[in-house]
């Protein structure tokens, strides 16, 4: 079994590629750049695991790395989008500028398009083929000093959508995970106030997410106990999703 994941070499994408991994998958992942501790699960993991650098803003990067998977397996079992970007400053929604919106919504927003749109050709000659999307709980929740990673998580739910709808008839189902507050890079600089909010009762389940928590997910879809789902939502967030009086 062969999986694609991308943003794979840090916090949650890393989490995944090292739990798909245990379950016998071979993983090419992608990013920007490689972190250290991606090199040394390859470096463990010689035959299992791979890296392959894009930026997936690029579309001459997706098509680089669609055709090393190509050119390396043949054909893919399993997409896995998870590759995003935080704001490089977080501003308010009337101070925002188009090159802060750009910047996160050409990654997060149509690089996730463009990667599920380029992979399906290899996808489709397995027949019974996943995608997973991650999201985030801010597909639905505003926060107006991250507007643009807002919108951009929005538009990765209806992604989800439109490809569940065009995709099922070659095999391939398509699954959205919307993480709530995960333990990241990504969080690390807001990790206090985080903890706050937890500590407050923001999240029923009062502690900070893992990426293993999002990783068990992936692995469930992957080992096709979903696959009678696409188009489908699965909230891993502590409990943040559910509405309380």
């Amino acid at each position: 079994m062969v999986a694609v994941v991308t943003g794979g070499t840090r916090g949650i994408g890393l989490g995944i590629t090292k739990a798909l991994i245990s379950k016998g998958f071979s993983v090419v992942m992608s990013s920007r750049s490689i972190s250290d501790e991606a090199q040394k699960l390859i470096d463990s993991n010689p035959e299992k695991a791979f890296f392959f650098a894009a930026d997936i803003s690029n579309e001459s990067d997706i098509d680089n790395l669609v055709a090393f998977a190509d050119e390396k397996f043949g054909a893919i079992d399993l997409l896995v989008n998870n590759a995003g970007v935080a704001p490089k400053v977080r501003k308010d929604i009337l101070e925002i500028t188009p090159d802060d919106f750009d910047y996160v919504t050409d990654i997060n927003l149509k690089g996730t398009f463009f990667v599920t749109q380029k992979f399906v050709s290899l996808l489709a000659k397995k027949g019974n083929a996943r995608i997973v999307n991650v999201s985030s709980m801010s597909a639905y929740t505003a926060s107006v000093n991250r507007g643009e990673y807002c919108v951009a998580k929005a538009g990765v739910s209806m992604i989800t959508k439109l490809f569940a709808a065009r995709l099922a008839e070659f095999g391939i189902s398509v699954i959205e995970i919307r993480p709530g507050i995960i333990e990241t890079d990504m969080t690390a600089k807001v990790k206090e106030k985080y903890e706050t909010l937890i500590s407050d009762g923001i999240t029923p389940i009062r502690r900070m997410g893992q990426p293993e928590d999002i990783a068990k997910c992936v692995v469930s879809i992957a080992e096709g106990n979903f696959d009678f789902c696409t188009g489908t939502v699965i909230d891993c967030d502590g409990g943040f999703n559910v509405r309380r009086l």
